[in-house]
């Protein structure tokens, strides 16, 4: 158990909050490309306690900027786009990427007083069909290339599942949480006939971008041999993962990227991608977009999609979990351990130093391969030619 001064330590995102500083050391997606669009090219979003406005304007570059005009507070969710950047609707003033004030309409000719104004903006970038934004002190590490991002020979889409109503360390603390698998998702179509009793056992190693999970089915739960799934959690947001491709053959690859939305909200981006020789996917390339609803009302959830019922764990948690009222046990310990490796990396910021998994090494992020595995639905770790074949998607 936390007391309530460690829990909000560990969960509050806002600017100046410890963990809030940790979280703005690493790029978060904000939107989809596909939400993004000629039609309609400012999107409000909200992350990490900011309200912003991603937009793309007429040459077709991605700019994110405070919501509110510095003039009077008006919304620039409601403004226009052009050439150079973002105009505000209420008095015209018009502000590039950088936040540079270009206009004021209103104001005298030879007027200097936009360039005293700098809004609020921030870098932001694309890659795999989302639109990256970085919060954090200059300069900016490099928007980590993941293998799903960046894998062409294969199918590319995205599902945007509506806002889950609790603080992002619910959803990362359920994915170093295995045993979950057999009881929440165990009578769920696809997982029936793999796994008939419970027995699991668990490793949790630390590496470079997070922890690996690497759980093993033991014998008299598959019928036969031990089957391993080893996956990681890459530090701090993401779960990578591999199902089966529940619309035919072959194995789903995904990035669940759990962002903060604010203290008591999160949005879930997955990326997927469907290894296959028929299709390309070039990672500049525009993208699918799903929107998937997890709930038909208040507590009204889709309890037959895996995703609802992850939902449903994580919401009636409470919209910032009382771990002081909790009662952890043998089982837990990959949440022991997340909650142990997010201590030491709010403290590795406060003392000026780098967190884990922040990347400035341009040729180490061609692409990073995780090797994921999972011998209960077939996917069994890569030769040394499967490893270099990989290398070169």
């Amino acid at each position: 158990m936390l007391s309530r001064e460690e829990n909000e330590l560990l969960t509050q995102v806002g600017r100046g909050t410890p963990c809030g500083e940790l979280l703005r050391r690493y790029w978060h997606p904000v939107a989809a490309a596909a939400e993004v669009t000629d039609d309609k090219p400012i999107r409000p979003v909200k992350i990490l306690g900011e309200e912003l406005v991603v937009y793309r304007d007429k040459r077709g570059n991605y700019g994110l900027v405070g919501e509110h005009c510095p003039h009077r507070l008006a919304s620039l969710a409601y403004g226009r786009v052009d050439e150079e950047g973002i105009r505000c609707p209420y008095h015209g003033w018009k502000f590039e990427a950088s936040g540079r004030c270009l206009e004021q309409p209103a104001e005298p000719a030879g007027s200097t007083f936009k360039d005293r104004i700098k809004h609020v903006a921030y870098p932001v970038q694309y890659l795999g069909g989302l639109i990256y934004g970085y919060l954090g002190p200059a300069p900016a590490p490099l928007l980590p290339r993941w293998d799903v991002l960046v894998w062409e020979h294969g199918r590319r889409w995205i599902v945007k599942e509506s806002v889950i109503d609790c603080n992002w360390l619910q959803p990362m603390e359920n994915s170093v949480d295995p045993s979950h698998l057999f009881w929440l998702h165990g009578d769920t179509e696809r997982y029936v006939p793999a796994v008939k009793t419970y027995a699991e056992s668990y490793e949790f190693v630390r590496f470079e971008y997070g922890i690996r999970k690497r759980r093993t089915t033991l014998p008299q739960a598959t019928g036969g041999d031990p089957a391993v799934d080893d996956h990681p959690l890459l530090f701090p947001t993401i779960l990578r993962h591999v199902a089966p491709f529940n619309e035919g053959s072959g194995h789903r690859h995904n990035l669940q990227i759990r962002v903060p939305v604010d203290d008591f909200h999160t949005q879930v981006f997955r990326v997927n991608f469907l290894p296959m020789d028929s299709e390309t996917s070039p990672e500049d390339a525009p993208v699918p977009l799903r929107f998937l609803q997890l709930k038909t009302g208040p507590r009204e959830y889709k309890m037959n999609m895996i995703p609802a019922q992850d939902s449903m764990a994580w919401e009636t948690q409470g919209p910032r979990t009382d771990r002081a009222q909790e009662h952890l046990g043998a089982g837990d310990e990959g949440i022991i351990e997340l909650r142990k490796l997010l201590r030491e990396q709010i403290e590795r910021v406060q003392q000026g130093l780098e967190p884990i998994g922040v990347i400035r090494d341009s040729e180490k992020n061609r692409l990073i391969d995780l090797g994921v595995i999972n011998e209960r639905i077939g996917l069994y770790a890569a030769t040394g030619s499967q490893r270099r074949q990989k290398a070169v998607l």
